[in-house]
């Protein structure tokens, strides 16, 4: 009772040190803008053909706004500590080092689902246009914030690196980047005339596109539920490694 009592002092305290700062609510409005514009501007098939839906106009988008501000989020959770000096003062608290990932990782992805919530006047205007399956779009949410989730842990490992926000910036960035091309159309295509079946479907099971396709779909396999939280429990064992070597040196 005591541990979850201090993951969640840690997670009130980090997400209130997101909302006290005016980074998040850029991070927000730029999110917000980028989904608004993709959705009815970049492609107005939804306005054009009068259909009722998202995965094409919304949440296809999302794993690539993702790769940039994701990392810009969790780019700070470990390496501002390390760069102040105060993750040894952490580390010696009355606490586990796993409380102090799970509360920081929470806090992190709570401040992204108030990000994705706020998105709703586009299923709003989507409602008015017509007559949309609410359901799939409930799916499409899930999956996307699974999979905002599986970014964020790959960030906590890479700030988790270094003391530099920047330098976790880019390699977060870049990890995630293998993520989405490994299930990307065009690469997919290139494997498939240069290699073996087995390992094309081998990368591809690694890509978060392969594993979102079901949720835009409004189908809640659980394969694709068992793959983020992989991914995130994976990544967060990766930081607790990494912290404890911090605390041993």
């Amino acid at each position: 009772m005591n541990a979850w009592a201090n993951i969640r002092t840690i997670t009130k305290r980090e997400l209130g040190a997101y909302f006290s700062s005016p980074l998040a609510y850029v991070f927000i409005v730029i999110f917000l803008l980028l989904c608004g514009f993709f959705a009815f501007a970049v492609q107005p098939t939804l306005l054009d053909r009068g259909q009722a839906s998202l995965s094409a106009t919304f949440f296809f988008w999302h794993p690539w706004f993702y790769l940039f501000l994701v990392p810009a989020v969790g780019m700070r959770l470990w390496a501002e500590e390390r760069r102040v000096g105060t993750i040894e003062l952490l580390l010696t608290m009355p606490i586990t080092a796993w409380q102090a990932i799970v509360g920081k990782f929470l806090a992190s992805w709570l401040f992204l689902g108030v990000a994705l919530a706020l998105t709703f006047p586009v299923v709003i205007t989507v409602n008015y246009l017509g007559s949309p399956d609410n359901g799939i779009i409930l799916a499409g949410y899930v999956g996307s914030w699974l999979m905002a989730g599986a970014y964020l842990a790959v960030s906590c490992i890479t700030s988790a690196m270094t003391r530099t926000q920047v330098v976790s910036f880019i390699i977060s960035v870049v990890i995630c980047l293998f993520l989405i091309l490994a299930g990307f159309a065009p690469v997919v295509r290139l494997l498939e005339h240069s290699t073996n079946t087995w390992l094309v479907d081998l990368v591809t099971s690694f890509s978060v596109i392969t594993h979102f396709e079901s949720f835009q779909k409004g189908v809640l396999d659980s394969r694709d539920i068992i793959f983020f939280l992989s991914v995130i429990l994976f990544s967060l064992f990766c930081t607790s490694v990494i912290l404890r070597g911090h605390r041993a040196g």
